[in-house]
């Protein structure tokens, strides 16, 4: 029985947002691409575009040897997870793509495994170019392109083609895969990423290229005839398909899978994606729950068992959401052990941001702030009455901590444009980035609670505005 290899990805710009998916099929000898298929989606999921970027890619694969083993690479977590059995499906729009790609083959031939992003670069560039080309309007369309309607979306061979079979295909409209995400509402509470509210997931594919009004090809060398290309019979099917979605749809633009979404804040709808900054306090240490400063001039305690709990709490209900891209964590013990947690579950590394440390608090650190108060009354009366003043011995003012944070903010905005990344850090970096997105008075950070290992959640547009999503929540560790 012979082996073929399946990269699919998928993604979201906005969660929901314009998404979409890819997937190549590889010859395991050799890596040579046997066939490709991406198309752009409209507005759906994270989750269900990875779902149909895999649903796609096993049928790209029947269509070439329905008798092949199987062997699922993604860089979704999540997706193999469940399709493995080892995670329930637990939104009802996964759940009948779930079950359609199980009867794709029987489960004896296919196996799943998990790859990190950067070994998943094909089936991300599919969905980038696709989804690129469905923000401008336009579907991605190959130079030979026959049109017609095939069973995996629209699909083009591999550089050389299939062994038997020469694969053509018509406009690939991908997705921005590798964009596992967007807005983390998710990080918010309750509902998991793969119950993000959208009913593209109960679409196949057939009803997404009828409602973008795609031209769906698939040419499959030897004669001609009306049949579908998974029947494995060498045939050329040209249709083109339309329903009733595609009254809302202009000729041209693209499906709309989902009710309608709102718009966040008064921007216009052209800003592309936010960036979405997850902040994440670090879980809890032994110096937390007696209330002592705890900054960054002092002794770099780590995760007590309380805190490692937390840690795990929060892992595993962002992996749930599977809306995290990147995690940037502060150098302090406390956050890079959390971070490891969530890191390990998401299956992402870990970039460390000195910026994102937390203030020092000088001769107070350890201190309560009894103690603080016995031993320095006046100083801790001029420090609560002016974010200029800074803590005693030499520490950080918060007027200090934020011109630092500012900056630290922009160099990652600038790095991590429209993605949304999980930033593990402090009490003051987390009150600061939330007084800054509302152009608050830096005063307001005595006016803010901030749990241990809580979730609060800034988006950042494109026009310089910024939206505060999510401020304090601890739904995860109830």
């Amino acid at each position: 029985m012979a082996e073929l290899v399946v990269e699919a990805d998928g993604g979201s710009r906005g969660n929901p947002g314009p998404a979409g998916y890819g997937a190549v099929v590889l010859d395991p000898r050799t890596g040579r691409a046997l066939a490709e298929v991406a198309e752009y989606l409209g507005t759906a999921t994270n989750n269900v575009a990875e779902y149909r970027g895999l649903l796609a890619g096993l049928k790209a694969a029947k269509a070439l040897d329905p008798a092949a083993r199987i062997r699922v690479r993604m860089d979704s977590k999540l997706a193999v997870e469940q399709m493995s059995g080892r995670w329930k499906i637990k939104h009802p729009d996964l759940r009948p793509l779930a079950a359609e790609a199980a009867r794709v083959f029987p489960a004896a031939q296919v196996t799943y495994e998990w790859i990190p992003r950067e070994r998943n670069k094909h089936a991300d560039r599919l969905a980038n170019e696709a989804m690129d080309a469905g923000a401008r309007g336009e579907r991605w369309e190959a130079p030979s392109a026959v049109s017609g309607s095939g069973p995996a979306g629209p699909v083009r061979p591999g550089p050389g083609g299939a062994p038997g079979a020469e694969v053509e295909s018509g406009p690939e409209a991908g997705t921005g895969a590798g964009v596992e995400a967007a807005e983390t509402a998710g990080a918010a509470g309750t509902a998991p990423a793969d119950a993000a509210p959208t009913d593209a997931g109960t679409a196949d594919a057939g009803t997404v290229a009828a409602a973008s009004g795609a031209h769906v090809g698939t040419h499959v060398a030897g004669t001609q005839a009306g049949t579908d290309v998974g029947a494995g019979t060498g045939a050329v099917v040209a249709t083109e398909a339309r329903t009733g979605v595609t009254a809302a749809v202009a000729e041209s633009g693209p499906a709309v899978l989902s009710t309608e979404t709102s718009s966040v804040g008064w921007g216009p709808a052209d800003l592309g994606p936010p960036a979405v900054f997850v902040l994440l306090r670090h879980g809890e240490t032994v110096l937390t729950p007696e209330k002592r400063f705890s900054g960054s001039g002092g002794t770099d305690p780590e995760l007590s068992p309380v805190g490692r709990r937390q840690a795990e709490a929060i892992a595993a209900s962002l992996a749930e959401r599977g809306t995290v891209q990147d995690i940037v964590s502060s150098p302090l013990r406390r956050c890079r052990e959390t971070a490891a947690a969530v890191a390990a579950r998401l299956g992402l590394e870990v970039t460390v941001e000195d910026g994102l440390r937390e203030a020092d608090f000088g001769a107070w650190e350890g201190l309560t702030f009894a103690e603080t108060r016995d031993r320095y009354p006046d100083d801790l009366n001029a420090w609560l009455a002016s974010p200029s003043v800074a803590p005693t011995g030499g520490g950080e003012s918060f007027a200090t901590v934020a011109r630092r944070i500012e900056a630290t903010r922009d160099r990652l905005l600038e790095r991590y444009r429209g993605r949304t990344v999980l930033l593990v850090t402090h009490v003051t970096p987390v009150k600061t980035l939330v007084q800054l997105a509302l152009g608050a008075p830096l005063e307001s950070l005595f006016r803010m609670e901030l749990s241990a290992a809580s979730v609060s959640v800034v988006a950042y547009y494109a026009d310089g505005n910024a939206s505060v999503r999510l401020l304090n929540d601890t739904s995860h560790l109830r």
